[in-house]
């Protein structure tokens, strides 16, 4: 949110538009790579710290096969450049209009420079992050994805505030990878032979049979892959670089509470697969209802407020260069919100690793993404984008939804029904509450009052039905809001 004025402030959108495709296009050739080391995240806790040679053949073996997995991802950017694709993919076309031929030819260095980056600097030290969590390292391996992560968004910033193009930020970008990965390498490198993991001769045999048991999670991830970056991929070209930027700039704000829902998410995790395993039905409507709890107290009247009151501030934070469209915000908030009434659906698919039915539910709403904008876009421009990721949204859904009510009632559980209703009903009120905003702009505070009046009484009903494990988990969710801690700090006079 803090970088997107600064580079509109010294880019044209068509300039940005490009860089978002050719980040989109990383993210997706990586997939495979990353696939792989998830796979081996799990097989390194499996066997445990008490079995290191064990760890170290897995290692080493898994890391020749990710040199070549890498290698074959440079390969591949050198055959897109070769063919002449790129640009397509960088949103040239007949309905777009012809692209800068210096902008193409930037975009194709700085995939090279990413590709090569990504084999130095990530393919073998995203296992040793892997590798060294059975020994208690993984909240350290955290802060050095934050400040890899913090420096690549930042280096190429200070090249564009500099007054550089596209291509001197995409090399800056590397340089700064590669300068950080010699910090991280050497402190990885001490880790691993405190831990007495030594280098071990690497099992060709081993590294590609865990290979090929890994490609069902690379493919799920090119699948999710596919309704995040690969809508960008599929745009680009319907909507040209502009389209692309306004696109991505309008969907910042669902992002934003994506990224707040999975803070309340992720920690709640290892205790709702807990309580499934032990087949304890309170707790595991407690944690239900605490995940509903963020859509219906926090989420849904946050995406009302934000509707009445974002088209200013967004004018201001691109830097008036890409219209607002309200129809378009809404539609990509409301996805959000879907997304939300699905988490603990989606928990329980995932958590009990039913592969096959995540495969096919990626499958569906990838294809339903892709397809409804390739068929919506020419039509309605980048408002038939944010219809088809909805779509997939309340596909995936529904989905998730009947698979996990049947996982549950197979294992002696039950769906909570009525708790997963009324979550429902705050986006139904949402959806109407946005909807009335964008029909009757010159009443949009007495819809918005309205509203927040509406959701305040679901959230009512909603707190009568909760079970007491979970109100005990939502008071704390919202003692650590910011401000609140004082109210809810014990009197201490």
């Amino acid at each position: 949110m803090a970088l997107v004025p600064l580079y509109l402030s010294h880019w044209n959108v068509v300039t940005y538009g490009i860089w978002l495709a050719i980040l989109s296009l990383t993210n997706l050739l990586i997939t495979l790579d990353f696939g792989h080391q998830e796979f081996l995240a799990y097989e390194f806790l499996r066997i445990g710290r008490d079995n290191r040679p064990e760890l170290s053949r897995f290692l080493w073996s898994g890391a020749t096969v990710g040199l070549l997995i890498s290698l074959g991802q440079i390969l591949l950017v050198v055959v897109v450049l070769t063919v002449g694709v790129l640009p397509y993919l960088l949103g040239q076309s007949e309905h777009a209009g012809m692209l800068d031929p210096e902008l193409i030819r930037a975009a194709g260095i700085i995939l090279v420079l990413q590709s090569i980056s990504w084999l130095i600097c990530n393919s073998i030290s995203g296992l040793f992050f892997r590798v060294l969590a059975p020994f208690g390292y993984f909240p350290r391996m955290a802060w050095w994805n934050l400040f890899n992560t913090v420096v690549s968004s930042i280096a190429p910033v200070v090249a564009v505030l500099m007054g550089y193009g596209l291509l001197t930020a995409g090399v800056v970008m590397t340089l700064a990878a590669l300068i950080t990965s010699v910090p991280m390498y050497w402190d990885l490198l001490r880790l691993l032979r405190k831990e007495g993991i030594p280098f071990s001769k690497p099992s060709f045999k081993l590294g590609y049979k865990n290979f090929l048991r890994s490609v069902a999670i690379s493919g799920k991830g090119l699948l999710e892959n596919a309704r995040q970056q690969g809508a960008r991929l599929v745009l680009a070209p319907l909507s040209g670089a502009a389209g692309l930027a306004a696109f991505s700039t309008m969907r910042t704000g669902a992002n934003v509470a994506l990224q707040g829902l999975n803070t309340v998410i992720n920690p709640l995790m290892p205790e709702l697969m807990r309580f499934l395993h032990q087949r304890d039905q309170e707790r595991s409507e407690a944690a239900f209802g605490t995940l509903w709890f963020v859509l219906v107290a926090l989420m849904a009247p946050a995406m009302v407020v934000l509707q009445a009151v974002i088209e200013p501030l967004y004018t201001l934070w691109t830097r008036g260069r890409v219209t607002f469209n309200p129809l378009l915000f809404a539609t990509l908030s409301l996805s959000v919100l879907v997304y939300a009434v699905a988490q603990p659906a989606i928990a329980v698919v995932k958590g009990n690793n039913l592969l096959k039915a995540q495969l096919a539910l990626s499958a569906v709403a990838a294809v339903v993404v892709v397809g409804g904008i390739a068929a919506l876009v020419p039509f309605l421009g980048i408002l038939g984008a944010g219809i088809a990721l909805l779509a997939a949204e309340v596909a995936a859904m529904i989905g998730y939804r009947v698979v996990a009510q049947r996982w549950l009632q197979g294992n002696g559980l039950l769906w909570p029904k009525h708790h997963f209703a009324i979550a429902l009903a705050s986006v139904w009120i949402a959806t109407a509450g946005m909807g009335a905003m964008i029909v009757l702009p010159q009443l949009k505070w007495l819809v918005m009052l309205g509203s927040l009046v509406l959701l305040l009484g679901n959230l009512w009903r909603y707190w009568q039905v909760l079970p007491d494990l979970a109100t005990q988990h939502a008071r704390r969710i919202v003692s650590n809001l910011p401000g609140m801690k004082r109210l809810y700090a014990p009197n201490k006079y």
